[in-house]
């Protein structure tokens, strides 16, 4: 595979988002003109498009995907196969840290405890549709951030889709940057259409419906690493300094300094997508610190490599070897080793998150 050609996982975001990311978490970004942020914003059909692949082949199950790609220029591309596994295996991480955030609230007894979650860079993720559609979590307050312009592009999706509104009912824009809806199921959502680079302390208003007195957790896929360094500690610091008991889980490539990490960046370079994080937090070690520095006393990394081998399990791997040939393996570990998931807890009641680990 020669350099020019590696493929992107960025494009993979989860059935993810991110969908603030690969979908590139966009709520901000390092650029100061619009057109830095309308790239940004356009890597969410990249990452619909690859969530959309997944779920085809039959890596992924998502009734949901489909509603979030157009066909108006023809049937949806579909990757190749080292991206759908990487669409998989990212998926795959996330979906069971936040089962673990939410363990204790369906293994305890007793009265289900509430939880929150915020994505950042939301974008079309169809994980809040797969949650609510299910009836093990009915006190899930859910937050989205993002764009005004992608916020608003989801209401009219949910608004014209007798599927997607049968699970968030009664949707309606509540403000000029905010719309809301009521899960059939119970719990709350808002979507918050506001670009996170204002998302600090300096904020005299409270983000709409944000709950400091419940267990949080802080999504970012691919989203802070389009901030720079200050804009994304801001974030972050502006939901730990308000929530008590909080975690967090953030997917991001890193660069770790080899001639493959340079090709990342060159090529990102070359669609106008600049990407402080990668220079920053370049390994495992960096992103554990950052957690650290931001406040999150304990705190775990895996790469997408790592997590395929030891959290996917035999017959799984086989399974998902079936759906498609993957011929090039050493490429699938060189690439996957270049993406991780970190995640971070601050206080408690959160779960069994970082148990996650082993």
């Amino acid at each position: 595979m020669s350099a020019s050609s590696i493929p992107n996982l960025l494009s993979l975001r989860g059935g993810r988002g991110g969908r603030g990311g690969f979908r590139s978490r966009r709520g901000g970004g390092p650029g100061a003109g619009a057109h830095h942020d309308s790239t940004i914003q356009g890597t969410d059909t990249d990452a619909a498009v690859s969530r959309l692949s997944a779920v085809d082949v039959g890596y992924l199950e998502d009734p949901y995907a489909t509603l979030f790609v157009s066909r108006m220029d023809g049937p949806p591309q579909r990757r190749f196969p080292i991206i759908n596994r990487g669409t998989y295996t990212r998926t795959s991480a996330i979906d069971t840290l936040i089962q673990s955030f939410l363990s204790s609230a369906t293994g305890e007894a007793g009265p289900t405890p509430e939880r929150q979650i915020i994505s950042l860079g939301a974008g079309t993720d169809t994980r809040p549709f797969r949650l609510f559609a299910g009836n093990s979590h009915t006190k899930i307050t859910y937050h989205e951030i993002d764009f005004d312009v992608t916020s608003r592009r989801k209401l009219q999706l949910v608004q014209g889709n007798p599927q997607l509104s049968r699970i968030l009912t009664s949707s309606a824009a509540k403000g000029p940057q905010i719309w809301t809806a009521r899960p059939f199921q119970g719990g709350e959502y808002y979507c918050h259409g506001m670009d996170l680079r204002t998302l600090d302390n300096s904020m005299t208003e409270a983000l709409e419906g944000l709950r400091t007195d419940i267990p949080t957790l802080i999504l970012s896929e691919c989203c802070l690493c389009y901030l720079k360094i200050e804009e994304a500690e801001r974030v972050l610091r502006y939901f730990t300094s308000r929530i008590a008991n909080v975690a967090t889980i953030i997917y991001e490539p890193v660069h770790l300094d080899d001639a493959f990490g340079n090709t990342m960046v060159s090529n990102l370079a070359a669609r106008n997508i600049q990407m402080p994080g990668m220079d920053r937090y370049r390994n495992a070690k960096d992103q554990i610190q950052r957690l650290r520095d931001a406040g999150f006393g304990a705190a775990e990394c895996k790469s997408v490599e790592a997590i395929w081998e030891s959290w996917i399990d035999a017959a799984e791997k086989e399974r998902v070897d079936q759906l498609e040939g993957l011929d090039e393996v050493e490429e699938w570990k060189l690439l996957a080793g270049h993406y991780i998931v970190v995640w971070g807890v601050k206080g408690e009641g959160l779960g069994t998150l970082l148990r996650s680990s082993t």
